[in-house]
């Protein structure tokens, strides 16, 4: 016998206006009940859909469950991928599925991030645990409140570590779950452009800012790339830990949007610690200490699994690796996307000009080369800030709104 919550057929939320959008809401909740009603063998209805703002390419609703003869929760969270019919399903649907797969199949206490109820690849739709309206990191980070955001970077630092050494040694569980799929021609995306980017920014500097590049910077530089390969250090990464990408729930945080998610050496993760966020071209600076206390709340996690990271000599040169790799292929990204615009968030929150952004990553670069010793990297970085101060102005970077 079923439990009606609420009227069926579903009627789409006030805040979805245009008859496209509509349209496309209605298209996600009749395909949400097929995968539903196909998972459990039984009619699921689903209704009041409120969209949760979704992307370009997929579009993410809460829904009340209207009636279900099961012991489902009263609201879940559907994603669809929009993409043509008749196509293969995207590289980010497969790696969004996979990786919510791989966590739903562990215990609740070791699951960080939303449980996975059912997935299709023809309608490319994911449905999960709806968090709620908790708060995200970057929420924490556009406030008034500074203890509150440096609770919560604290807090998500912890979590990455968390999520990394619970994840140790996983890397077959996930190329399992992957080869059920089509599965992608790299598994993990920064493999799609990081080598040609280090490869090719050093030309690309001295044609747009006369910078040369020397043969020992650019040995350093190519010798990051090794890191795409290395064994050692392995762990789920959800790829893009960017701050609306984190809710801090009341269980802790919870890691959203795995659509590069991949299972990759960790110190592509643990750079957003230092750089930060090295992905997003939304980042504000954080004040001074921050960085170090969130690789401290990191470091205590990850070494029970990787004793060794411990030793300063032993983690610190392979931050440095992904730090260099990190700026080089965001620089690339910088210089040869076609609409710069494109490289923002898009969000509603204030952002800082991707320019600022980049002049402050090759600052920080040159600083923390010159702490390790990498005199080659430390000079190069240096000439590329003060070349790019020359042509973009002498902008600081902004600390987060929480901390001015």
């Amino acid at each position: 016998m079923s439990v009606e919550i609420a009227a069926d057929p579903p009627e789409t939320n006030d805040t979805v206006t245009s008859p496209d959008q509509q349209a496309e809401v209605l298209a996600t909740v009749v395909a949400a009940e097929s995968v539903l009603t196909k998972r459990f063998g039984a009619r699921i209805q689903l209704g009041e859909p409120e969209d949760l703002g979704g992307s370009e390419r997929s579009i993410v609703l809460r829904v009340k469950v209207a009636s279900s003869p099961f012991s489902l929760p009263r609201t879940l969270a559907v994603k669809r991928y929009v993409q043509p019919p008749g196509t293969t399903p995207r590289d980010s649907w497969i790696r969004e599925a996979v990786s919510y797969q791989l966590f739903t199949a562990l215990t609740a206490e070791d699951r960080m991030c939303p449980e996975l109820f059912a997935h299709d690849g023809d309608s490319r739709l994911l449905v999960m645990e709806d968090l709620g309206r908790a708060p995200t990191l970057a929420g924490k980070l556009h406030g008034t409140d500074a203890r509150a955001a440096e609770g919560a970077l604290l807090s998500w630092a912890r979590s990455l570590g968390r999520l990394h050494a619970t994840t140790a040694g996983r890397e077959a569980d996930f190329d399992a779950l992957l080869r059920r799929q089509s599965p992608p021609s790299a598994k993990d995306p920064l493999a799609e452009h990081g080598p040609t980017a280090v490869a090719a920014l050093p030309a690309l500097l001295a044609a747009e800012f006369g910078v040369e590049t020397t043969p020992a910077a650019a040995e350093f530089a190519q010798g990051t790339v090794a890191l795409l390969d290395n064994s050692r250090h392995r762990a789920f990464s959800p790829s893009d830990s960017c701050p609306d990408n984190n809710l801090i729930t009341n269980r802790g945080v919870r890691f959203l949007d795995f659509e590069g998610g991949c299972v990759r050496n960790m110190m592509f993760d643990a750079a957003y610690l230092t750089v930060p966020f090295p992905s997003c071209w939304c980042a504000y600076a954080l004040p001074p200490g921050m960085t170090d206390a969130m690789l401290a709340a990191w470091r205590a996690e990850v070494r029970v699994m990787w004793p060794d990271l411990d030793d300063d000599e032993v983690l610190l040169p392979r931050l440095l690796d992904a730090q260099v790799f990190w700026v080089w292929l965001t620089t690339w990204q910088y210089l040869t996307v076609p609409d710069i615009d494109q490289l923002g968030s898009g969000g509603a929150v204030d952002t800082p000009h991707q320019s600022e952004v980049l002049v402050a990553r090759w600052a920080d670069l040159a600083k923390a080369a010159k702490r390790a010793g990498a005199t080659a990297i430390a000079d190069h970085a240096e000439t590329v800030a003060v070349a790019m101060r020359t042509r973009f102005g002498d902008g600081t970077l902004d600390l987060y709104p929480a901390f001015r």
